[in-house]
């Protein structure tokens, strides 16, 4: 029964854009250490393992409660969920200015966090005021949220600079109770919620499906690792180009900001060519780009006949935030077509499902800023984190090739599918090919 037929189209789309804002500011605190985790940093005399927990404890817990958010938004509605999580969040999120010792800011990290987990409270709620075939674009353009990490690349440097990165918590911290009241006020009672008697244990059956852990590795890629660089980036910036804060912010901003726009278009190509089409054809882009930003700053000297002459290659800093845009905007398109598929596949179990596909992203974004930081210590090339995450692409355009390309055609396929069937009616059978041979 089709739940959206007698919901006002004012609403839906209101119910979408004060999701979307919720989700934006959700996610520019969920983002905050990206940015003031580099003055902490010199506070604290980190290396660069320290600084990559630092930055990625809060997206731990934005992982972990992604999935019983997602039960509970379909138990209880994305309505309530969402406003008591940004009251609740804001609490620890004021107290984490005040925190002057390691542990200290990974507890708070650990409880600000909970603020990443919106994402799986947002996107089944959205997605229930829209007809089947707009929700690609609806979960899209919610996704576009994520825009919250180039705000906070905007906002965070500049009051770093003027107050101090005590400062940037405060701040977040009442954005998100005036963001609640905003919320509370706009927003509109959930529509179809059908799983209130549904006991979970009946609800997290369907995680037996095999689609649902493949679409778990695709947003494992595309989100955590959009989470990951976008936390990594400034200080890369900082270290590799040697750019101050505030310039810094900006040139991450590169990758950050297309990245949450275009989301929506992600959406949007995915309703009209089809999730398997958009994902393939953003993995090769990734791919290609992370090919070339693995690339570290080289320097050869080589000896001629008149004499030793030097030579640098590396990309200069214009040719690498070019490429980082077009990273940015290959993992929103495949962020968006991951949720696709979720939403054409799993249509009563959204919550659940985009719960746990949203979990395994976060702890992709949790774990990779921590890896990048052990390869850079170890081996201590800047770009170590760039051929992580290409080989990471690899191994999702073998798996897609496996479990969807060859069995279907990412450019043609009706009329590959019509020759072959044409093909097989016209085959002879054995019989007929034995008289032949005679």
């Amino acid at each position: 029964m089709d739940t959206t037929a007698d919901i006002p189209p004012s609403v839906a789309m209101r119910v979408l854009l004060v999701t979307t804002f919720a989700f934006a500011v959700c996610f520019a605190a969920w983002m905050m250490f990206g940015v003031t985790g580099i003055p902490i940093r010199k506070e604290l005399g980190l290396n660069a393992s320290e600084f990559g927990l630092l930055t990625a404890t809060p997206v731990l817990t934005g992982a972990l409660f992604r999935l019983p958010l997602g039960i509970w938004t379909d138990r209880f509605g994305g309505r309530i969920v969402m406003f008591i999580l940004l009251v609740g969040c804001a609490v620890p999120l004021w107290l984490s200015s005040y925190a002057v010792a390691l542990w200290q800011f990974l507890l708070a990290g650990l409880a600000l966090g909970l603020v990443g987990a919106s994402f799986a409270i947002g996107t089944p709620y959205v997605a229930r005021f829209f007809p089947k075939e707009k929700k690609g674009f609806a979960m899209g353009f919610f996704g576009a949220g994520v825009t919250g990490a180039a705000i906070n690349m905007f906002v965070a440097p500049s009051l770093v600079s003027n107050f101090g990165w005590q400062s940037v918590p405060k701040v977040y911290a009442v954005c998100l109770l005036v963001t609640a009241v905003l919320f509370w006020f706009l927003a509109a009672p959930d529509p179809g919620k059908s799983n209130n008697s549904v006991p979970i244990r009946q609800q997290l059956a369907v995680l037996r499906d095999p689609r649902v852990w493949k679409y778990c590795q695709y947003y494992s890629i595309v989100f955590g690792g959009f989470t990951a660089v976008s936390i990594w980036l400034p200080q890369y910036f900082v270290n590799e180009f040697h750019f101050p804060i505030t310039q810094a912010a900006l040139m991450a901003a590169c990758f950050a900001l297309p990245a949450g726009v275009l989301r929506a278009l992600g959406g949007y190509l995915s309703d009209k060519f089809g999730a398997h089409n958009v994902t393939w054809w953003v993995l090769w882009a990734a791919w290609i780009c992370l090919f070339l930003l693995s690339y570290p700053q080289t320097d050869f000297v080589v000896q001629t006949i008149h004499g030793p002459a030097s030579f640098h290659l590396g990309l200069p800093a214009w040719g690498f935030a070019a490429l980082l845009f077009v990273l940015g905007v290959s993992f929103a398109c495949g962020m968006a077509s991951t949720f696709k598929y979720v939403s054409d596949d799993f249509p009563t179990n959204m919550g659940v499902v985009s719960g746990i596909v949203g979990l395994a992203g976060g702890l992709g974004g949790f774990l990779l800023p921590i890896l990048f930081g052990i390869i850079l210590d170890q081996i201590g090339i800047y770009s170590s984190c760039f051929m992580l995450l290409y080989g990471i692409v690899w191994v999702s355009l073998i798996l897609s090739y496996f479990t969807e390309v060859r069995r279907t055609r990412v450019i043609g396929g009706a009329n590959a599918e019509a020759l072959s069937a044409a093909k097989t009616m016209s085959a002879p059978t054995g019989p007929q090919l034995h008289g032949a041979g005679e």
